[in-house]
């Protein structure tokens, strides 16, 4: 049993998620960074009740910042996991 809440964490609103959703329909999420492509594909179609052809999945590692809150100590700038998601002809999701 996939828990979903766990997998997807949100939706990622950007002008390239706008562009791939409107002409490829591809839709970007944050996902867990243990998730696989399989699992994601089952949240995906839990979730929205759509059918999931292909997921593409990226690592965007931190980023080490200098925090000038702390007097130039050195910090981290999150890291994530983000999924591209390619849904079926025909399907989309709604997000209002």
């Amino acid at each position: 049993m996939i828990i979903a809440d766990k997998i997807l964490r949100e939706y990622r609103v950007t002008e390239k998620a706008a562009n791939l959703a409107a002409n490829l329909n591809q839709y970007t999420f944050e996902v867990a960074p243990d998730a696989n492509r399989k699992e994601i594909a089952r949240a995906v179609e839990q979730v929205f009740n759509v059918t999931v052809t292909n997921v593409n999945t990226l690592i965007r590692k931190p980023k080490a910042k200098t925090d000038r809150a702390r007097r130039g100590r050195p910090g981290t700038k999150g890291g994530h996991k983000k999924a591209i998601v390619t849904l079926k002809e025909g399907d989309a999701i709604e997000l209002v």
